[in-house]
């Protein structure tokens, strides 16, 4: 069954932005038939907050979202599925298309790049060591791997280019971005795209600040899955919840979780509306709204949140 997804960190509590998002991802889902899942990207155990995968579950259904079951389940981890992320690198691996790259991230930040590279493209520094530089390496620092992006003989990278419901056509480089981490954790560009094929998600609605990575995503996905599975997936990125300096909401802006909401007198149904209303949508249930659903009209501008009593 074809589906979308919505897919947060357990991080912390989403705040308006992650909810409105996931509001967003649900309509597109159920707008176009196809089923909804959630997953819970847990990779990075440094930033996982014990707890946060409850209370996001609970805001998620506290503004209507339901989800269907996988497997079973209605929730997935990635950190449940490592084994398939292995195989995927390994498959990377015996193709020739991936290398070794030792460099930290200062390395990365002041090394020099070519004048036609975008902005925080990988320079390249491990992409041609021999085995005894890389050797000599290892000694000194474990390594992370990157995909060993086509390059043309004049050395300029092959673009890729996916289509977006609401910005359009979007296209970048293919860069040699990392695919496991040098812990041995395999990087979010790979998880993602591993995990939207074989759960059979052809459909991706998430904020439009990811969108510059999207084309990377689609290349490895031909990578993997071959150039169709690439080419039918539907993006729609949307835009953010800004506070009122123009600024990325974030969790330290204050009241901007359902909790700290719900202790400004903004219950949930109250806070789904507000939501709904910034959308161009008519408050109530999510079903109500979803019968005026139309991808077309949305909003194409940031929204910036005004707190209670500001």
């Amino acid at each position: 069954m074809p589906a979308g997804r919505y897919a947060p960190s357990p991080s912390g509590e989403l705040h308006l932005g992650n909810l409105r998002t996931g509001m967003l991802a649900w309509l597109f889902a159920r707008a176009s038939g196809r089923d909804f899942l959630l997953r819970f990207e847990d990779l990075d155990l440094d930033r996982t907050v014990a707890g946060a995968e409850n209370q996001q579950s609970q805001d998620l259904h506290a503004m209507g979202l339901t989800f269907d079951a996988l497997d079973g389940a209605r929730l997935f981890r990635q950190s449940e599925r490592m084994e398939l992320y292995a195989d995927a690198i390994a498959r990377l691996q015996q193709d020739g298309l991936t290398y070794e790259c030792f460099c930290s991230r200062r390395e990365i930040r002041e090394a020099a790049r070519a004048p036609h590279a975008p902005t925080g493209a990988y320079p390249g520094t491990c992409r041609d060591l021999t085995e005894e530089q890389r050797a000599r390496r290892r000694a000194e620092r474990p390594a992370a791997l990157r995909l060993r992006a086509p390059r043309s003989a004049a050395g300029t990278a092959e673009q890729s280019s996916v289509e977006d419901v609401l910005l359009g056509r979007i296209t970048t480089e293919v860069d040699d971005f990392v695919i496991q981490r040098n812990d041995g954790t395999p990087a979010y560009n790979l998880a993602v795209v591993v995990d939207d094929h074989l759960t059979g998600v052809d459909q991706v609605v998430r904020g439009d600040d990811l969108a510059s990575s999207t084309p990377n995503q689609a290349y490895l996905r031909g990578l993997l899955y071959g150039w169709h599975a690439a080419a039918e997936v539907q993006y729609a990125h949307v835009p953010l919840v800004l506070n009122t300096e123009g600024q990325r909401l974030a969790k330290r802006d204050g009241a901007v979780t359902r909790a700290a909401l719900q202790e400004q007198g903004i219950d949930a149904a109250s806070l789904r509306d507000l939501l709904l209303v910034s959308l161009g949508l008519p408050p109530g249930p999510l079903a109500q709204a979803l019968e005026s659903f139309d991808p077309t009209a949305l909003p194409t501008e940031p929204w910036v949140f005004q707190p209670p009593g500001s």
